[in-house]
């Protein structure tokens, strides 16, 4: 109970201070977010900069502790403010138009990879004497020598402009009605060739990962002593190597959570797909500044979450962890 109130206060605590370095880091950037809307937008009397500027949170008349606090209370009541690129609407609209796209295709992509490398890491430890095992395990790690964009272009170029299996780009038809069976299968036909791109590019790096902490684990008396107790290879392989060799993968596994909602910009512009990356992108450019708060808000409390998570999942993987063990 007390790692898990620990791990609980260290959350809120650094969640605290993510939101206090998202506030505070824009308002250090040079330029006027209003001021850049208000000369965006023809027909709009000069007078009412500091209307636009209270809409934002950035009314000049209050303090800036005044302003972090409303920042705050509007943050825990979900608003997250106005977006100045597509002014009016809300952040939290523009984040849903995009986030199920992220998550969709870069979660499924991470859990895909992340169980295929990990079984195949502990296959390729497991029975690392065999030439079967060296090709594999070369074979992967020559594929994640690529640039993944790279690897977009290529399978675009296979699969979307010369074989014609596969659509160019985007994220579904727009000849299909929204929901509908057709529109679903559009939906898998077009995240495809992005989703196989991702999957292919990164599965090396926990093949690996676990391959070489398989290795190290297996070197240990304990499992040497398990194998002159007569054990089942089944059960050195899974209960005694693999449970704890797994440990820093899981670890890996919850900081890769950010780059999950953050989304792969290069992919996402390479497959011109609709996902946080390149929403993130357009914000940047378009200085953006309450949309780009929350898609940090959103990445860092992604990591912060998951990292919790998978400290939980080690408090049942490793007992050694648990407050007044031996």
């Amino acid at each position: 109970m007390k790692y898990f109130a620990r791990k609980a206060g260290m959350l809120l605590f650094t969640l605290f201070v993510s939101m206090s370095i998202n506030f505070f880091l824009p308002r250090l950037m040079p330029g006027d977010p209003a001021k850049a809307l208000m000369d965006r937008m023809e027909g709009v009397d000069a007078e009412k900069l500091e209307s636009v500027r209270a809409a934002f949170g950035l009314d000049t008349q209050d303090s800036l502790p005044l302003q972090f606090g409303k920042y705050l209370v509007n943050t825990l009541k979900g608003d997250l403010g106005i977006s100045l690129s597509r002014f009016p609407l809300p952040v939290s609209e523009v984040l849903a138009s995009a986030l199920p796209w992220t998550i969709g295709l870069m979660g499924l992509c991470t859990l895909m990879s992340f169980a295929l490398g990990t079984l195949l890491g502990i296959w390729a430890a497991w029975k690392r004497q065999r030439k079967l095992t060296s090709f594999t395990v070369g074979f992967f790690t020559f594929v994640r020598s690529f640039p993944y964009f790279w690897l977009g272009l290529f399978l675009i170029y296979l699969f979307a402009f010369k074989l014609k299996v596969f659509p160019l780009g985007g994220a579904f038809s727009i000849d299909q009605q929204r929901g509908s069976l057709g529109w679903w299968l559009s939906v898998l036909q077009h995240g495809f060739l992005p989703a196989f791109t991702i999957t292919l590019s990164s599965l090396g790096g926990w093949l690996l990962m676990m391959r070489n902490n398989m290795i190290n684990v297996l070197a240990e008396e304990y499992i040497t002593l398990a194998v002159a107790k007569g054990l089942p290879p089944r059960r050195v392989r899974e209960i005694y190597a693999a449970r704890n060799a797994i440990l820093p993968s899981v670890t890996g596994f919850a900081m890769s959570f950010g780059f999950i909602v953050g989304g792969g910009l290069i992919t996402e512009m390479v497959f011109a797909y609709p996902g946080m990356g390149y929403m993130l992108y357009q914000a940047v450019n378009a200085k953006d500044y309450p949309l780009m708060q929350a898609i940090f808000l959103i990445i860092a409390a992604s990591v912060l979450v998951a990292n919790f998570l998978a400290d939980i999942a080690i408090l049942f993987l490793d007992p050694r962890v648990r407050d007044g063990s031996k």
